[in-house]
């Protein structure tokens, strides 16, 4: 794979440390901003709705420039962002600033998804797509549970700086190392914007992004709430939700590795197998959280067979949005995160009912269930290897 999809990976792992790792952080903001948890909770509503309206918004603006020149500046207002974070002492400026690094998250990623296909050879999105999203992966193994060691060590606003920290060498490496075959705004001359956009009426590319937000709802509805699970029916201590947490991105990690190499020429064989075990998978955690072992390996390989069934939906976007080179990345991302959004939404609604800490577990297999019964009739669209 070209470097510079590493340097890109980079920035992922910046942006997706950030986006996570307010979790652990919110006791601390509201106590030092003088706001209730309740209102500090705001700030990750606020960081997913910026990033499903600004993945096609910041797409848009974006298409008409040098993809290299879109990406630095993403990453560089994404750094402001955080340094304008770490430095207020106002919860709506914080907030604001949520907002904008939110927004610039989504813009860099859609442009980078759709840039990262110029890199390679057309066969080989998914291996692309999967060293792009190994930064998110990672992410979770050590950016967030770093993240939250620091705030526990230094506060809340040390994690701040780091990120904006993480950011310069991804700038740097943007500027220096970014040399795609074709700029950006070279192929957009070719496809008006209103034609990009009329792809979304097409049968088959809304068939794959709703299937991958069905199964990124699943991944977050049951990850979001898994502190819980850990600590309560597992009956471990704390420092075991990190351990979990670990394992997820660990699992994660393995899975969108694997896939990447399938993805391209044989989506099915991912879908066709990791579909049904993922399915299997939720409940089993569910029915099994009691023994800590067992719920442990199942965090481990959920994560993986959700990345890499996920992931593999991902490069069926790009690969059905291919008529729209400037917005095609700004569809994944969009799916991304509206799954991310809903998932813990309807999930979070069963915490009060008979099934109680599990019930965001149960949720998540039900998520996979809805997205199995889409698919299967129309499984010639998934599961067809390059594109059409």
């Amino acid at each position: 794979m070209p470097f510079p999809l590493y340097l890109l990976a980079l920035a992922v792992f910046a942006m997706g440390t950030s986006e996570f790792m307010l979790a652990g952080l919110l006791p601390d903001i509201a106590s030092d901003l003088g706001v209730s948890v309740g209102t500090a909770s705001t700030l990750t509503s606020a960081y997913a709705i910026g990033m499903i309206v600004g993945a096609p918004l910041m797409a848009a603006l974006a298409r008409r420039r040098p993809g290299r020149t879109s990406l630095l500046g993403f990453v560089l207002v994404f750094l402001a962002a955080h340094v304008l974070g770490a430095a207020t002492d106002d919860f709506a400026v914080l907030f604001a600033a949520r907002v904008v690094a939110a927004l610039a998250n989504a813009g860099f990623l859609a442009v980078a998804l759709t840039l990262a296909a110029t890199l390679v050879p057309p066969d080989r999105k998914g291996r692309a797509l999967a060293v792009l999203l190994s930064g998110t992966t990672v992410a979770m193994v050590a950016g967030v549970p770093g993240g939250s060691l620091l705030g526990a060590q230094f506060g809340w606003r040390a994690t701040f700086w780091a990120v904006a920290a993480l950011c310069l060498p991804a700038a740097i490496g943007v500027l220096t190392g970014i040399r795609p075959r074709q700029e950006q705004n070279d192929v957009s001359e070719g496809r008006a914007l209103r034609a990009e956009l009329a792809l979304l009426k097409g049968r088959r590319l809304i068939l794959v992004v709703v299937l991958a937000a069905l199964v990124n709802a699943a991944t977050f509805a049951g990850v979001t709430f898994l502190a819980p699970v850990v600590t309560g029916t597992a009956g471990l201590g704390e420092l075991w939700i990190s351990v979990a947490l670990v394992l997820f991105g660990v699992g994660s990690f393995l899975g969108v590795t694997v896939a990447g190499r399938l993805s391209d020429r044989r989506p099915g064989l991912v879908l066709a197998v990791g579909g049904p075990l993922l399915l299997i998978g939720w409940p089993a955690s569910a029915v099994l959280a009691d023994r800590p072992v067992a719920l442990l390996v199942l965090v481990c390989v959920q994560g993986a067979l959700s990345f890499a069934v996920g992931g593999t939906l991902i490069t069926r976007i790009l690969y059905e949005a291919a008529g729209a080179p400037t917005m095609a990345g700004s569809y994944a991302t969009a799916a991304l995160n509206i799954g991310a959004a809903v998932g813990p939404l309807v999930a979070a609604t069963t915490l009060t009912t008979a099934a109680g800490e599990l019930g965001p577990l149960w949720v998540s297999g039900l998520l996979v269930a809805v997205g199995l019964f889409v698919a299967v009739p129309s499984r010639t669209v998934v599961m067809a290897g390059r594109g059409r």
